[in-house]
């Protein structure tokens, strides 16, 4: 299981993310924000915020906040002028780790990610540090009692998928960033809603982390910088096995 699909099974499992639905909706948002002032506001036209709206809507966000996001993108509505920025690192056990934030303030968002690795005993590195050992893909989740696996998986080759991988709860298909958007609409078009669609950092390699110190304050660092409101999305290589994931529930 790559390190991305352990820490989603784990989030979706701790529902901790779930439990701040405002804070995605603040996440969302800026994507949806940054998207529109790049590729206009056109949802057909701009690949990036057609999958930031999907997202959004399969988070039952309100079309008002979604419109009003698209209009501060393109410059009809005043907003904070944000800027993207990729954070490297290394948490605990050597894990190697991603950090992409969206933020009006870069002092402020470095200074908290770089207490956050401190903290747990890892360390923020330089840029490129980390970005060679993941590798970049499209990532879309379906609910595993819409279909069968191998339902599913003659649908995705189909449409240009490179995999399908199973989780406990979703399917997760994979593929190559430039056939991301056309696998999301055949999937669409055959009638499925995909519970996240995104591109994504897969990496190519996991750390293992057997001991339960490390992999305490692993969960704790990627909890924490999921948490801030700057942080997009967070990637990181690392596996933990089922039954010390039990103990640490």
């Amino acid at each position: 299981m790559s390190g991305h699909s352990k820490w989603s099974t784990i989030k979706r499992k701790k529902g901790a993310i779930d439990a701040k639905r405002g804070k995605i909706f603040t996440k969302l948002i800026k994507e949806i924000t940054v998207a529109a002032r790049m590729g206009g506001g056109d949802v057909d036209a701009n690949p990036r915020l057609r999958s930031a709206v999907n997202t959004a809507k399969a988070e039952n966000m309100p079309k008002d906040n979604i419109e009003r996001a698209i209009k501060k993108g393109t410059g009809n509505l005043d907003g904070a002028n944000y800027e993207e920025i990729l954070y490297e690192g290394y948490g605990p056990a050597g894990v190697a780790i991603l950090v992409e934030t969206m933020t009006d303030n870069k002092n402020r968002t470095v200074a908290d990610i770089r207490h956050f690795f401190a903290k747990a005993g890892g360390n923020l590195g330089e840029s490129g540090c980390v970005a060679w050992m993941f590798d970049k893909k499209g990532l879309i989740l379906i609910d595993k009692g819409d279909i069968s696996e191998e339902e599913l998986m003659d649908i995705a080759i189909e449409a240009g998928a490179d995999d399908v991988l199973e989780d406990d709860e979703v399917f997760q298909i994979l593929t190559a960033p430039e056939d991301f958007n056309q696998v999301v609409e055949n999937l669409e078009q055959k009638g499925f809603q995909p519970q996240e669609a995104t591109l994504s950092m897969e990496p190519k390699n996991t750390v293992a982390v057997t001991e339960e110190r490390p992999a305490r304050s692993l969960l704790k660092l990627l909890g924490n910088l999921e948490d801030h409101e700057d942080v997009q999305k967070v990637h990181a290589n690392f596996d933990i096995p089922d039954e010390l994931m039990e103990t640490l529930s």
